[in-house]
């Protein structure tokens, strides 16, 4: 198997019970997360040698996102210790109409006041096969895009594959500040992941699709997918399709272009959601398992989306599933069958 690197921030996500409001709530569940964090338990999973990269303070509350990390065969030596506090962030889950909300609580988290001379990106490049990392990185702060940029580079020194996540957070930054610093980044990257919203306010793309009226015909998506394979240079651009009918009823595919063919996945229809976050973050970790051992795009992007389909069933924030489960899926299993 790889070795796979990702690079971003853990958080600790506080979540009322089940379905619960915030203002109903008195107590939270803590639960490590975020969005290259789950991509490295993803990857762990499937049998890679994986590490994650970032800054967590050196006290115990930085531990438990450690030790998160650490439970499902991520290695986390390359975490630099220090800094003052573990960025937080509240979830409360939705349903049916009532969509969830998110709220950060995570400026000045050790990963966003990090230095260059926290990490030798040569050394972590030194043997990979792939490079992950994604829009919310560089959004969290001027000196997280630098990290961002210099392990971009280091990868590209060691002629690892980079791939990016676009994920546009509109709470951590504008769309014009997102396109000043991520389309100069396009440079370093082999694989484009992102939906029509992320391409069109981190890239400036748009498709031709109604994705908020539920059309989501990938028909609509050849001409973005070609104008950004020719103006950045991408081996692969691939980009989820979600139908939200609810909170917790959404249809689940995905598309994918290598610059000659196109390829359209099976559709999920996903009812009942139990926990969507973390669900592009396991077709990333997916894609990429997908990419680096199947002999095809369409195998790739279809164990991807199977990936990805099953974390939506899964509470947290990590897709604690494994490549046999991804296959079973993928391959027409879905009924649900008790297994004994």
């Amino acid at each position: 198997m790889a070795k796979i690197v990702t690079l971003g921030e853990i958080m600790l996500r506080l979540s009322p019970e089940g379905s619960d409001r915030f203002i109903q709530t008195d107590h939270f569940r803590i639960i490590p997360g975020g969005g290259e964090a789950n991509v490295a338990v993803s990857v762990a999973n499937y049998g890679h040698e994986t590490y994650f990269v970032s800054k967590l303070p050196s006290h115990e509350i930085g531990q438990i996102a450690v030790n998160a990390l650490r439970r499902y065969g991520v290695d986390t030596r390359f975490i630099a210790r220090g800094g003052d506090r573990v960025g937080l962030y509240y979830a409360e889950t939705g349903a049916s109409m009532r969509p969830s909300k998110v709220i950060y609580d995570r400026a000045h988290s050790a990963i966003a006041e990090a230095d260059a001379s926290d990490f030798d990106f040569d050394a972590i490049m030194d043997g990979a096969q792939w490079f992950h990392w994604s829009g919310i990185t560089p959004a969290v702060s001027d000196k997280a895009a630098e990290l961002t940029r210099l392990a971009c580079e280091a990868a590209k020194r060691h002629g690892v594959t980079v791939s990016v996540d676009l994920n546009f957070r509109k709470k951590l930054w504008t769309s014009e500040k997102a396109i000043s610093v991520m389309r100069p980044l396009m440079k370093y990257v082999d694989v484009c992941i992102g939906n029509e919203e992320d391409a069109q306010l981190c890239l400036g793309f748009k498709p031709d699709a109604d994705v908020e009226g539920g059309k989501t015909d990938a028909s609509g998506y050849y001409n973005i997918f070609k104008g950004m394979m020719k103006e950045f240079g991408f081996k692969y651009v691939v980009s989820t399709l979600r139908e939200s009918f609810s909170a917790t009823h959404n249809g689940w595919k995905a598309l994918i272009y290598n610059g000659k063919d196109f390829y359209e996945s099976k559709r999920y229809d996903i009812d009942p959601i139990i926990d969507r976050v973390g669900g592009g973050d396991s077709f990333s970790g997916g894609l990429i398992h997908g990419l680096l051992t199947k002999s095809t795009q369409g195998e790739a992007l279809e164990f991807a989306v199977a990936a990805s389909a099953l974390k939506h069933t899964i509470p947290g924030d990590f897709n604690l599933v494994s490549e046999a489960e991804v296959e079973s899926l993928a391959g027409g299993n879905a009924n649900g069958r008790v297994q004994r």
